[in-house]
């Protein structure tokens, strides 16, 4: 999967007691396959893969968290408030596989 392809999803934030910032989006299964081929070549190791997700107006880079045979995208307090989300709340996703400097 070229790093400018976008994937793009609908999901509910929810919570999960491990790393900051405890509010996640889960990727949808019909997007895992898509992800695990592009972190052949753009994770880091220990199953995180780098990201560039925008949700809203606000863009930020982040990991995904393996959990489950699927991914967690963290949702960043700083994203929550400029995009006054929360717990419960459906968000849409636009999303590519990649880190930051690899537009």
């Amino acid at each position: 999967m070229p790093v400018d392809d976008a994937i793009i999803f609908e999901a509910a934030i929810v919570e999960w007691r491990g790393p900051a910032p405890f509010l996640f989006a889960a990727i949808p299964d019909t997007h895992v396959g898509a992800i695990r081929y592009a972190a052949m070549t753009e994770s880091y190791g220990w199953g995180v893969v780098p990201v560039v997700a925008t949700v809203g107006k606000s863009e930020f880079a982040t990991s995904l968290f393996p959990r489950d045979g699927s991914y967690l995208l963290p949702i960043k307090v700083a994203i929550q408030k400029a995009e006054g989300v929360g717990l419960g709340d459906r968000i849409m996703v636009r999303m590519r596989v990649g880190r930051p400097d690899r537009h």
